[in-house]
């Protein structure tokens, strides 16, 4: 049977993870908690939560129920027909954030939560140009493509006009250096929109960003960067849209990442947290924002926004995270996690960089860590042998960057699944980073 299905999968599935990705070399048949299990029965440690998304772990009592009653009463609509469930979720998503973002859109998946933010701000603005990170990503259909740049632009022919990317703040590899070698993030910044003003042709609309660049590398802005960032953005009349997808509710030990430097958004995406693995997006603006693109005919009609089954889902989510006070818990087990990582990395010299906010952490892998050459190769090796361990990393691989490994277990995580976790990577490391460093 398993010789059956991987011949079937190889005939009829498209590959869609670009030329050096492929499918995890296990048939999955169920999963629960922290774990998804094969159909040999192994059991995997699941340290990226699904596609970084599954915050209450796989398969929670709670959501189960809601999906049960939900597919058996009221599951699809007509699109222009609201529900309670809907209109309850924007209320509350609206109350976990500060004013003025109180405007809730609710769609399915990150990538047309950030198409729609995108396309709500250069109707608002009147402009057409859009700025992101140069190790962005921000979803794969057109808009949000446009604004990626950390894989996927090569061989499709021409992205939006008008889009820029700006220098990502990388603590670990800086490129303007302060006296003591440290990243100049405010000197960076300062070029970075000297380029912007020079290549625009006067109409910039908004800039989209990642609190945390998750597929760049785990890459946390420096405090005070978002505030001068968002500076940067309405002195040129521009929007400041910040894409939430993995860092928002909880994930970072608080609900948004955002509040820890004190900046609301113009425009905010959310999605994967959102539906803790069932597909749910949100895009939240302002009242002002709203108006001024009702005004002007904003349109986003698609099969599937304001549907009530993902939208009874996003309620209980936020039950779970409010009545279980997940936001405390991410902060308390990221506290372990760091602690745990940085212990590895004291064992391990390949271990080059620990980074990260909450249960969103990013170990960095090297050959040398005072040259800082990259470890792609063994990273791919790393992750390789934490499978046959019984653990699921997610490795990023992107030219100069090395190796990073994107950990994201659920919030519901033990500590105990932690440890385990831990135990794992750090035996994956002693037998096989012996055989890439002399």
């Amino acid at each position: 049977m398993s010789a059956s299905f991987w011949s079937d999968a190889e005939r009829h599935l498209i590959r869609y993870s670009g030329a050096g990705g492929g499918f995890v070399p296990e048939i999955i048949e169920r999963a629960e908690g922290s774990f998804v299990i094969t159909a040999d029965g192994r059991r995997l440690l699941d340290f990226t939560s699904g596609q970084m998304s599954a915050i209450l772990g796989h398969s929670h009592p709670a959501v189960v129920a809601t999906v049960q009653r939900g597919i058996a009463s009221l599951d699809h609509l007509f699109s222009g027909m609201l529900s309670r469930p809907v209109v309850d979720l924007a209320r509350r998503l609206a109350g976990t954030l500060p004013a003025p973002l109180s405007k809730v859109l609710l769609l399915t998946t990150g990538a047309e939560s950030n198409e729609a933010a995108i396309r709500m701000a250069k109707l608002v603005t009147g402009r057409h140009e859009i700025v992101s990170f140069a190790r962005s990503w921000h979803g794969m259909t057109q808009a949000a493509a446009s604004a990626t740049y950390s894989h996927g632009r090569k061989g499709y022919g021409p992205a939006a006009v008008g889009n820029f990317a700006i220098p990502a703040p990388n603590t670990y590899r800086p490129d303007f250096t302060a006296a003591d070698g440290t990243l100049d993030w405010r000197r960076q910044l300062d070029y970075a929109f000297d380029l912007i003003d020079a290549q625009s042709v006067g109409s910039l609309a908004a800039c989209i960003i990642e609190p945390i660049l998750s597929s760049g590398g785990v890459l946390e802005l420096p405090p005070g960067y978002l505030a001068a960032l968002r500076d940067k953005c309405h002195e040129r009349g521009m929007l400041l849209i910040l894409d939430e997808a993995q860092t928002g509710l909880c994930r970072t030990g608080d609900w948004y990442a955002f509040q820890r430097d004190g900046v609301v958004p113009d425009i905010l995406t959310l999605s994967k947290t959102l539906g803790a693995g069932l597909p749910l997006a949100a895009v939240v603006t302002s009242p002002e924002i709203e108006q001024i693109a009702h005004e002007r005919g904003f349109l986003f009609f698609t099969t599937h926004v304001a549907d009530p089954l993902p939208a009874a889902v996003g309620n209980t989510v936020l039950d779970v995270l409010s009545e279980d006070r997940l936001d405390r818990r991410a902060a308390e087990l990221g506290e372990l996690l760091q602690k745990g990582l940085l212990a590895l990395a004291e064992r391990h010299q390949v271990v080059g960089d620990v980074r990260g906010r909450g249960l969103l952490a990013g170990l960095e892998l090297v050959l040398d860590r005072d040259t800082k050459q990259g470890g792609d190769e063994l990273g791919t090796a790393v992750t390789r042998r934490c499978l046959d361990l019984g653990l699921h990393l997610n490795v990023v691989q992107m030219p100069g960057m090395g190796g990073v490994f994107r950990i994201a277990p659920p919030l519901t995580s033990s500590e105990q699944e932690l440890a385990l976790g831990l135990e794992i990577l750090d035996q994956a490391l002693a037998e096989v980073a012996p055989g890439f460093v002399s």
